[in-house]
């Protein structure tokens, strides 16, 4: 089945021709305008079109008029190669604070504005709307192609749902597309090379590090100076549409890192744009972030809070991403956020919540439910804050999922301990089950996880190198089988003793070493299991789909519980053993009796473990009830080892 690209909506601005009109007005300065990126920038009309500001007065031709909001402007001109970068004076638009020209220019023209700002200033600054700029460290905008792309993926759009029901599962693989193969650096090569590596590994989306327009690639994307432009180091915004259409096509969804809590200070991008605090509060306590060095949006103010919303849609209309991952929602919680006594302004009640933005990311999440119910909306949210998943109209923040920090944590802290420590900390690595159904949670090894310091996922485990990775395979094992769809960062399934730098290309001549081999080839292992084993993830955010087995073995730092398939006649049993000793004769309690399939045992030799268990395909389970079941088996448990056992119900 083959899809275009949406046809322009019949409501507020409707085509090529249309002018801007007072409906476009009044639904951008109050805030609501969800097309925005067909009213501002550039766009291509027919000349002539009457009533249009900067109208020429031609017939027949066609133009590409700009479009600027920057109200308290003394003058804007726009300059690009069509006019050798000499400016044409571009005229307000009533009283709305935009300003407009229809030019000659065309599809892959530079072009940028000069701004006389209220300080008097001339400043030439970069499109905030534009759809296509130069590739860094080049910085002008870029008249973007206005032909509508031939779609291939609506099979893959009427299913996407599934996941957001809880349907289909979610296991995502992260990428930093620049640094994933080093010196592939176009759409269509990362759509296939990628597409290739995550269907054979049995992921079932990508989570996209920030493909916005930025200038510093040191930022990995996290300083954003184009909202409205897929990054040019790949290729133009149809390259991006065909590696999303590819993707999908492949059957991987494609999720994208979303930055609205700040943006980067450089003068010729969003920064003081018209000679004012016009994108960020003019008050540094509000304004400034003291982390990153970057301004903070003022989502106090309609047209800004419109930018952001608008650009959430843009990803989806324009692109057909199935999701957004918000970055550092905690920032934008709390208006004390990395600041000390004095750094900071109260709100109005004298909190310390920020309530423009839990306005907006409220706002957002809501038109997303409304015009987009099939799609993700994921909070990185490092905080107890209450409801960030729950619906808004039930009080919440209105994500569909939420990243489990906490879960992350806890589990890295203990797989670093010594394993004869481990006893004494033996709550913490269930203490995530307290609070794993208040929220809709993912469990993520990011690549926050893996940069500045903290070392390899590998070089965190504890032990020798024999352990390290015996620990590891415990942790991607123990991660897939908790309740919450898991997320790796790319680059993890090879075992890399050393972090991520995104100076370098990924080891891949790691895969020639059985250690890493192994690991590689466990993390396949757990995605077929799981497709072959959907208790493993069918009722992840429903606490009657998990049932602890042992959680108070302390003394010998072993944990099981139970996965239940939604109908109940499906179980998964999870049997861990933290420490390096094996544990032969070892009892497991089971729901019911007969052959129970080894679904995943990462102590196997393919793996690179020690076949402590032996290599039997199954275990049967007697009628002798065990650890508040019917029935068990009894297995020799390997050392520093998941074993996954699963079976249908005989009745099933």
């Amino acid at each position: 089945m083959v899809s275009s690209d949406p046809a322009p909506h019949s409501g507020p601005h409707s085509g090529p021709d249309a002018v801007i009109g007072p409906l476009d007005l009044h639904l951008f300065n109050e805030g609501s305008h969800r097309r925005l990126w067909e009213l501002l920038g550039p766009q291509r009309i027919a000349v002539g079109s009457t009533g249009d500001t900067g109208d020429t007065g031609d017939t027949g031709g066609v133009g590409v008029r700009f479009a600027v909001w920057a109200p308290n402007a003394r003058s804007v001109s726009v300059v690009g190669d069509w006019n050798g970068w000499i400016g044409e004076p571009m005229a307000p638009v009533e009283s709305s604070g935009i300003w407009s020209v229809v030019t000659s220019a065309e599809s892959g023209h530079c072009y940028k504005f000069d701004v006389t700002g209220a300080d008097g200033r001339t400043v030439r600054k970069t499109d905030p709307m534009a759809r296509r700029t130069e590739v860094p460290p080049s910085d002008s905008s870029v008249v973007p192609s206005f032909d509508h792309f031939a779609w291939s993926d609506q099979e893959w759009l009427d299913r996407r749902g599934a996941v957001r029901r809880a349907e289909a599962p979610m296991r995502t693989y992260e990428v930093h597309l620049a640094s994933w193969r080093y010196g592939v650096y176009d759409w269509d090569s990362l759509a296939e090379q990628l597409a290739d590596h995550v269907t054979d590994l049995g992921f079932t989306h990508v989570e996209l590090l920030p493909v916005a327009e930025h200038p510093f690639g040191g930022s990995w994307g996290y300083q954003v100076t184009g909202y409205y432009a897929p990054t040019s180091r790949f290729g133009d915004p149809v390259g991006f549409k065909r590696f999303v259409d590819t993707l999908h096509r492949r059957g991987i969804g494609v999720l994208l890192d979303w930055v609205p809590a700040h943006f980067p200070r450089d003068e010729w991008s969003l920064g003081r744009f018209d000679g004012t605090a016009l994108y960020e509060h003019e008050d540094p306590r509000r304004g400034e972030h003291p982390d990153w060095g970057t301004y903070v949006f003022n989502l106090g103010r309609d047209e800004v809070r419109n930018f952001l919303v608008a650009n959430a849609l843009y990803w989806i209309d324009e692109f057909h991403v199935d999701g957004l991952r918000v970055d550092a929602v905690a920032s934008m919680l709390y208006l004390d956020y990395s600041r000390d006594e004095g750094e900071w302004l109260p709100n109005e009640h004298g909190g310390r919540e920020n309530l423009d933005s839990i306005r907006f990311l409220r706002e957002v999440n809501d038109v997303m439910a409304d015009e987009h119910p099939d799609v993700l909306v994921i909070a990185e949210e490092s905080t107890a804050w209450p409801g960030v998943s729950r619906p808004t109209s039930e009080g919440g923040l209105g994500f569909t999922h939420k990243w489990n920090l906490g879960w992350m944590h806890d589990t890295l802290a203990y797989l670093g301990l010594d394993p004869v420590h481990r006893r004494h900390h033996h709550g913490d690595l269930g203490f995530t089950m307290l609070y794993a159904f208040h929220e809709r949670f993912v469990l993520p090894l990011s690549h926050d996880e893996v940069v500045h310091g903290k070392g390899s996922l590998l070089s965190k485990m504890a032990g020798d190198d024999w352990q390290k990775f015996a620990n590891l395979r415990m942790l991607l094992a123990w991660q897939w089988a908790m309740p919450g769809p898991p997320l790796l960062f790319m680059g993890s399934e090879l075992a890399p003793w050393t972090e991520w730098t995104e100076s370098t290309g990924l080891p891949w001549h790691l895969l020639e070493h059985g250690p890493h081999r192994g690991v590689r080839d466990l993390v396949q292992t757990l995605n077929r299991a799981a497709d072959h084993w959907p208790a493993v993830w069918r009722r992840d955010h429903d606490p009657a789909g998990f049932q602890w087995l042992s959680v108070d073995d302390a003394e010998h730092s072993i944990f099981a519980f139970l996965r239940w398939d939604a109908d109940g006649t499906t179980a998964l049993a999870c049997v861990a053993n933290f420490t390096p000793v094996p544990r032969p004769g070892y009892r497991v309690g089971l729901p019911w009796g007969g052959t129970w399939q080894v679904a995943v045992d990462t102590d196997s030799p393919a793996f690179g473990g020690s076949g402590a268990r032996g290599a039997e395909p199954e275990v049967t389970a007697s009628d002798q009830s065990w650890q508040g079941q019917g029935s068990s088996t009894v297995i020799d448990l390997p050392p520093l080892a998941v074993v996954w056992l699963a079976a249908p119900s005989p009745g099933g």
